[in-house]
């Protein structure tokens, strides 16, 4: 019998048999459904005595991670019907989005990160996913794709989305769309951001989702919509934004919703 020793709550989560996977017990701590005593687990790197009976209250997350959470709500409110799409998700990280746009009927999906090692394992071996870790998007060749894509969705941090968007131009089919999620905190000027990154002026949220759909659209993209992310940023609380985008080539052929106006969607804390 092994001794009782202290351990991660993410590894005794999957340990445990209550996760598929390390990322997938991260996520389901972080949407506040793991306790142990009757105390919710906050963090996934909180230490536990080995022995310790952790049990789930509320719904299991659906995706291997929350940002599949935000990803549906886009899909829900812009009426994105991904069934057969294949699709690039750039800065796919545990794989959320990737998860979401698979169990929304997409057909092939690329997943794109500088990371390595982070995809959840169900996606890693599911024969629809191309895996190209360690891989910067603005330096990505058109060779390790090798084909064209319908919808391109971008989760990316510690860069500006004006960096990425040009480099998409490349990859998307005449009238191809893209779902952008906005993170504030990566906009924004040093000067603008406040403590913990949260960036709370609605005028400075205003003002980033403008500059970015000036710049879209002088990429010969065209605004299908914006809205207000259903869930804010993990770590820092921020309020977020999708920008739905759709190449100006051959566009009539691609049907859409329109939504304007982010700061008055629904907002759930």
């Amino acid at each position: 019998m092994k001794k009782p020793h202290k351990m991660r709550a993410d590894q005794l989560l999957f340990e445990s048999k209550m996760a598929s996977s390390r990322e997938k017990a991260r996520a389901m701590i972080l949407s506040g459904i793991v306790f142990s005593n009757g105390i919710r687990i906050e963090k996934a790197g909180q230490r536990l005595m080995s022995e310790s009976v952790l049990e789930l209250k509320g719904e299991p997350l659906k995706y291997v991670s929350r940002g599949g959470l935000k990803l549906e709500g886009a899909l829900r409110n812009f009426e994105v019907d991904a069934t057969g799409l294949e699709v690039l998700d750039v800065g796919a990280s545990t794989g959320g989005f990737s998860d979401c746009l698979l169990q929304h009927g997409a057909s092939k999906i690329f997943c794109i990160d500088v990371g390595y090692g982070q995809l959840d394992w169900k996606l890693r071996s599911d024969a629809r996913i191309t895996v190209l870790e360690r891989t910067n998007f603005r330096h990505l060749s058109f060779d390790r794709v090798g084909r064209k894509i319908d919808l391109i969705v971008i989760d990316a941090s510690f860069i500006s989305l004006q960096l990425l968007l040009p480099k998409t131009q490349e990859f998307l089919k005449p009238g191809g769309r893209i779902l952008a999620l906005v993170k504030p905190q990566f906009e924004a000027g040093p000067e603008e951001i406040g403590k913990r990154g949260l960036v709370n002026n609605e005028d400075i949220q205003h003002r980033i989702l403008e500059e970015l759909e000036t710049f879209s659209t002088g990429l010969d993209y065209k605004i299908l919509g914006k809205m207000e992310s259903v869930i804010t940023g993990k770590k820092s609380g921020n309020r977020e934004f999708f920008l739905y985008l759709q190449s100006l080539h051959d566009s009539s052929s691609i049907g859409h919703k329109k939504i304007s106006d982010p700061l008055h969607i629904h907002h759930t804390p």
